[in-house]
């Protein structure tokens, strides 16, 4: 099953894993939950479902919901007995869930958890001012 996974402060990846409760939950560290996003229903979000309680990092919001942690998008169809099941995404899907979910959550020192929508931040030196040159 081809997936898209988003960790905390990293840009998305794709990853093929099995069809298998197992391989799902190594994916997020442990039990899984999913997230209903999508008014289309073609898609889910699945992360750790003890994610507040597990010290997980502030990752992206998915829709009303500010999910900590590793997760990943799978696509959501009818299995041949009638049930909503994971499966692959389709290429289309991966780009829109890249685009839709490009912000990050990064915690500034004394404002809190901000959402950012650059996957790669880099750390800017201030420039000095003429009294510390003159120092």
């Amino acid at each position: 099953m081809r997936i898209l996974v988003f960790e905390p402060l990293k840009e998305p990846y794709v990853k093929d894993i099995e069809d298998d409760i197992q391989a799902m939950q190594e994916v997020v560290g442990g039990s899984i939950e999913p997230i209903y996003f999508v008014q289309t229903n073609d898609a889910l979000c699945w992360c750790n479902d003890e994610f507040l309680l597990n010290g997980s990092k502030p990752n992206r919001i998915v829709g009303n919901t500010l999910v900590h942690g590793t997760f990943y998008i799978s696509g959501n169809c009818l299995n041949e007995y009638g049930e909503w099941d994971s499966c692959s995404l389709a290429d289309k899907q991966i780009e829109k869930y890249k685009q839709q979910f490009d912000h990050i959550i990064v915690d500034l020192p004394g404002i809190g958890l901000v959402a950012v929508r650059e996957t790669r931040p880099e750390v800017i030196e201030p420039e000095e001012t003429e009294f510390e040159q003159t120092l």
